[in-house]
C-alpha cells in the first residue's frame, strides 16, 4: 500500500515524459512529411570551420578562426564567474567585492591588450 501512494506521486512526471515524448515525435515525423527536401551541393557544404573537413591534414588553414574561437571561451567563462559573484556578493562582503574588482581589472587589461594587438579584427 505505501509502495503504491509512493508510485502515485511519480505520476505527474511520467504523464509529462509521455506527452512530451509524444509530442516531440508527432512534430518530427510531420515536418519529415511537409518539408521539402532537394539538397544541393551549397546545402551540404562546410561552413563552420572555413575549410573542408575531408581534404590533406597538411594544407594551410586560417587560424585565426581558432584564435577568435579560443578568446570568445576564455572570456565567455571568465564573465560566467560574475553570476555566483552577484549573488554571493552580500555574504561575501568588501573582500569579495574587491576581488572581482582586480580580477576584472585583469580581464579589461587583457581584452585591451587583445584588441591592440589586432587579435579581434577579422580582414
Amino acid at each position: 500500500m505505501a509502495s503504491n501512494a509512493f508510485l502515485l506521486e511519480y505520476l505527474p512526471i511520467v504523464i509529462f515524459l509521455c506527452i512530451a515524448g509524444g509530442m516531440s515525435c508527432v512534430m518530427l515525423l510531420f515536418s519529415l512529411l511537409v518539408s521539402k527536401r532537394n539538397p544541393d551541393p551549397e546545402k551540404n557544404a562546410a561552413y563552420e570551420c572555413g575549410f573542408d573537413a575531408f581534404e590533406d591534414a597538411r594544407s594551410k588553414f586560417d587560424v585565426r578562426f581558432y584564435l577568435v574561437a579560443i578568446l570568445f571561451i576564455i572570456f565567455d567563462l571568465e564573465v560566467a564567474f560574475l553570476f555566483p559573484w552577484a549573488v554571493t556578493l552580500g555574504k561575501i562582503g568588501m573582500f569579495g567585492f574587491w576581488s572581482m574588482v582586480i580580477f576584472l581589472g585583469i580581464l579589461t587589461v587583457g581584452f585591451i591588450y587583445e584588441w591592440k594587438k589586432g587579435a579581434l579584427d577579422w580582414e
